[in-house]
C-alpha cells in the first residue's frame, strides 16, 4: 500500500523468513502500510531447504506441548489463534498438492519453492512492500522507529524482528535479531544450538565412527524426555531424528540414554536364544533386531569369542541391559553450523503472548526463531513462525 512518503512506513518487518512473510502479509491485509527487509536477495531461504526441499510446513498434532520454552505457556495463544489447520486451508487456497508422513508431518509433493511463491503472492496482495539486500546498521527509537540501511533510512511506527537465531550462519543466520532486543533492554535467555546432531571422543567415537551410515529405530531420552525415532551413526557421533529431538533438551556436560532394542528386554531374549540355539554366534543373535555391522561390533566389543551357548547369563544380561539403557555422554555438538533451530533467544517474560510485541518498548515485536520457543522436528518450528508471526501481524 503506497505511502505519502516513500520512507515512512506503519510498520517494518525485520526478515523475510517464515515468521516475516506471514507477520507482513497480516498486517498489509489489515491495510497496513508495510516494508519488508532482508539482507539476503532471496526470500525464504531456510524455507526452501526445509524438509529436504519439499517444505515440512506443519504437523497434524501441533500443540503448545511440543514446544520448548522458559514458559511453557507463552506460545498457547498464538498456537491457539492460528493453527496447523489454518496453514493448511491457505495452503489448500493455493492448489499446492501435499502429503503426511510420519507422525503427523505435512509435506509439499513438489518443491518448498510452492511456499515461498504462496507466502510472496499473499504480500503482493496485500501490498507489502519487499526489500532484499537491504543490510541494516542502526535502530532507533524517538517518536518513531528510524531503520538505517545501507540502501537508505526508513522510519515506523512498529518493527517486527523476525530475523531468526544463529542456525545455519550459512544461510545468512546471525545474531541480529538479539542484538536489537539488547539495545533496547529487552532480556535473553540462554541461546544454544538445537536439532543438532551430537558429537563423541574417546571409546564411544571408536565404536561410532567405523558405523558411519547405520541406521536403526531407537528412544533416545535426556531426563525424563524420550523420543522414539531413528538413531544414525556418523563419522562424529550420532544423527537422525532421535538424536536431533532430543539434543535440544541435552546440555554440556549431561548424559543421554538409547535404547537401541526398544521393542525387546534385550537380556530375557539373548538368554532365550542361548537355550533355542546354544551354537549361534553372538554377532548372528543380535543380528536379528540390529543392523549386521552394529551387531558385530558390540558383540566383539562386549562379548568373548565363544558361541552363544557358552556365554554365561550373567555377560548376557549384562549386554541386554546396555541395549536397553546404553548412557553415553556427548562431548558436544555439530553447533549452530548444522543445527536447524537455536534453542532460547528473546525472553519471552519481556514480551505479550497475544501480540508479541516487547512490554516496555511499545512498538517493539518479536516472532519466530528470535524468541524463545523452540519445536521439535517435524513442522513444529515453521508452526510456531505461521503463529507467531500472525500473533503480531494482527497487532501492529
Amino acid at each position: 500500500m503506497a505511502t505519502p512518503n516513500a520512507n515512512q512506513f506503519d510498520v517494518i518487518v525485520i526478515g523475510a523468513g517464515a515468521a516475516g512473510l506471514m507477520c507482513a502479509l497480516t498486517a498489509g491485509g489489515r491495510g497496513r502500510s508495510v516494508l519488508l527487509l532482508d539482507h539476503a536477495d532471496e526470500a525464504g531461504k531456510k524455507i526452501l531447504i526445509s524438509g529436504g526441499g519439499r517444505c515440512n510446513f506443519t504437523n497434524l498434532f501441533s500443540a503448545p506441548e511440543n514446544f520448548i520454552s522458559g514458559n511453557p505457556h507463552f506460545c498457547k495463544s498464538a498456537l491457539a489463534r492460528y493453527t496447523q489447520h489454518d496453514f493448511i486451508a491457505l495452503i489448500d487456497k493455493h492448489r499446492i498438492p501435499w502429503h503426511e508422513k510420519a507422525l503427523g508431518q505435512l509435506f509439499c509433493d513438489g518443491s518448498a519453492k510452492a511456499v515461498v511463491a504462496m507466502l510472496l503472492a499473499e504480500c503482493d496482495t496485500a501490498g507489502v512492500d519487499l526489500r532484499l539486500g537491504h543490510t541494516i546498521t542502526e535502530i532507533t527509537r524517538a517518536d518513531r522507529f528510524q531503520v538505517v540501511t545501507d540502501r537508505g533510512d526508513f522510519t515506523a511506527a512498529s518493527v517486527v524482528l523476525a530475523s531468526g537465531g544463529l542456525s545455519i550462519p550459512k544461510m545468512g543466520a546471525t545474531g541480529f535479531a538479539h542484538d536489537v532486543a539488547r539495545r533496547f533492554g529487552l532480556p535473553l535467555t540462554d541461546i544454544r544450538p538445537a536439532l543438532v546432531p551430537l558429537t563423541f571422543a574417546a571409546e564411544d567415537l571408536a565404536l561410532m565412527r567405523p558405523l558411519s551410515g547405520v541406521s536403526l529405530d531407537s528412544i533416545a531420552s535426556c531426563g525424563k524426555t524420550a523420543f522414539r525415532e531413528a538413531t544414525l551413526f556418523t563419522h562424529r557421533g550420532l544423527s537422525g531424528p532421535a538424536i536431533l529431538q532430543i539434543s535440544s533438551y541435552w546440555r554440556d556436560g549431561g548424559e543421554i540414554a538409547l535404547n537401541i532394542a526398544p521393542d525387546l528386554k534385550a537380556g530375557a531374549w539373548l538368554i532365550d536364544r542361548k537355550r533355542a540355539r546354544p551354537k549361534t554366534e553372538p554377532k548372528t543373535a543380535l543380528a536379528e533386531f540390529l543392523p549386521a555391522r552394529l551387531a558385530a561390533a558390540l558383540a566383539e566389543l562386549h562379548l568373548p569369542p565363544l558361541l552363544i551357548g557358552e556365554i554365561s547369563d550373567k555377560s548376557l544380561t549384562n549386554l541386554g541391559a546396555r541395549l536397553n539403557t546404553w548412557r553415553l555422554t556427548p562431548a558436544g555438538s555439530e553447533g549452530y553450523a548444522k543445527a536447524e533451530v537455536t534453542v532460547g533467544g528473546i525472553d519471552t517474560a519481556g514480551l505479550s503472548s497475544r501480540s508479541m510485541e516487547a512490554k516496555d518498548v511499545p512498538g517493539l515485536y518479536a516472532i519466530g526463531e528470535a524468541v524463545d520457543v523452540t519445536g521439535w522436528l517435524g513442522g513444529y518450528n515453521l508452526q510456531w513462525a505461521w503463529s507467531s508471526g500472525f500473533a503480531a501481524g494482527e497487532a501492529v
